[in-house]
């Protein structure tokens, strides 16, 4: 790797963790301009050019990814998470879930983890989950147990009740 390429690399490690923090910023306000989509393509594009290449970058690309619009998009999040976990990015577990549940959802297939809440008939849930995914599996994977995800969706849809 000559010095240009270093350059190239640790431009696209700073730019990976920058677009990953807009992604968790903007689903914490709701209120600015989602610009995921913008995220998303750029993820992409740095992944064709073959610079995507740590666990720390793989964690932050499968971050932006998790909040795009196609099944592409979740399994490629699923991959990077995956590979960014084996390379000993711990954060990347749950992230590897989450890509897992939105991929099946968007599939329309029960989610494993119970990752996801989702609207349904205009009430905030965790739809389809699968009952043979245990918590042990939930835990290892970072997840919270069934139980407090449920929780989670009724305090959302509490919240929204409130609201109305």
């Amino acid at each position: 790797m000559d010095d240009d390429d270093k350059v190239m690399d640790e431009g696209a490690s700073e730019e990976l963790a920058l677009m990953a923090q807009e992604t968790i910023d903007s689903q914490i306000n709701a209120a600015t301009v989602d610009e995921s989509p913008l995220r998303g393509q750029r993820v992409l594009e740095l992944y064709n050019q073959g610079v995507i290449l740590n666990a720390r970058d793989c964690f932050h690309a499968a971050l932006v990814l998790l909040y795009g619009d196609k099944l592409a998009h979740y399994e490629l999040a699923w991959s990077l998470a995956r590979q960014a976990a084996l390379m000993g990015e711990e954060r990347s577990w749950t992230v590897q879930a989450m890509a897992w549940d939105r991929w099946l959802l968007t599939s329309g297939k029960a989610q494993r983890f119970g990752t996801q809440i989702i609207k349904q008939r205009g009430r905030w849930s965790l739809g389809p989950v699968d009952p043979r995914t245990t918590d042990y599996e939930r835990a290892f994977y970072g997840v919270p147990p069934l139980f407090v995800q449920e929780q989670r969706a009724q305090q959302l849809q509490n919240q929204e009740d409130k609201g109305s």
